[in-house]
């Protein structure tokens, strides 16, 4: 079972050493078929740095189990997930992981939210800030703009999440490849939730398609200031909302 870890990064310098550190003394987790521990590869997608980002993804990419790609000018979260996506598959990937590259989101969380997937009750994992996991105390009204988010959401797609803002999403290469990613920037994890609750997958022989087995699972949250380096505005949630509809009828 391979593991890929997808990390898109924009003007990360402080933090991403440090990130990445951490998920290296993070080991993998164990693969419940043969019990030996998963391998893991770590996708690692610059979108267009101005501060050193890119060189550290550069010297980082020299890892024998590190794959690296670079955009030209930045284009937003969800173009590097899309680039990201597509190195995974391209990698032989069977489980792709979402990871920030700030310090926000912990790779000891990742046993977790992989668990539904290893042991196979799961295509799609979901993580929630908000199932009793450690956070960060910060701003109320990122809070509730993140509910009101949320109810959307669960409303059109008939899931019944508690934080579809959660940038820590796992999923099977079987759901990934089925996936394009058309947001560039944050309305790509409404655009996600929104493809993971329409999508089937082909039934056993002699059966019909079926939906998706979504779980979610706590994780913890170290959320930071804007002071601090985070990039998520007001037009972003306004983004989003627009995001829940579009693609609930396009798809």
């Amino acid at each position: 079972m391979k593991i890929a870890v997808v990390i898109p990064v924009f003007n990360e310098a402080p933090t991403l050493e440090t990130l990445f550190e951490r998920l290296e003394r993070t080991p993998p987790p164990g693969d419940p078929a043969t019990g030996e521990p998963c391998a893991r590869m770590v996708v690692l997608v610059d979108d267009g740095s101005s501060d050193g980002t890119t060189g550290i993804v550069r010297a980082l990419g020299e890892r024998d189990h590190v794959v690296t790609a670079f955009h030209e000018r930045n284009q937003g979260k969800g173009a590097g997930l899309r680039t990201g996506f597509a190195a995974a598959l391209a990698a032989g990937a069977d489980v792709v992981l979402v990871q920030d590259g700030d310090l926000e989101y912990d790779p000891r969380d990742h046993a977790a939210v992989l668990a539904p997937i290893l042991d196979g009750r799961a295509d799609a994992v979901i993580g929630s800030r908000f199932l009793g996991g450690p956070h960060r105390v910060l701003y109320y009204w990122h809070y509730a703009a993140n509910r009101m988010i949320t109810l959307a959401s669960n409303l059109l797609t008939n899931l019944n999440l508690s934080d579809i803002e959660c940038c820590s999403k796992a999923m099977t290469r079987e759901v990934a490849a089925r996936i394009t990613i058309r947001e560039a920037r944050f309305g790509v994890e409404p655009e996600l939730v929104a493809k993971l609750a329409a999508m089937r997958l082909p039934g056993n022989t002699g059966k019909p398609a079926r939906r998706l087995r979504i779980y979610e699972v706590p994780v913890s949250y170290a959320g930071r200031t804007y002071a601090e380096g985070k990039k998520i505005g007001w037009r972003d949630g306004v983004r989003a909302l627009w995001c829940i509809v579009k693609y609930r009828f396009r798809g």
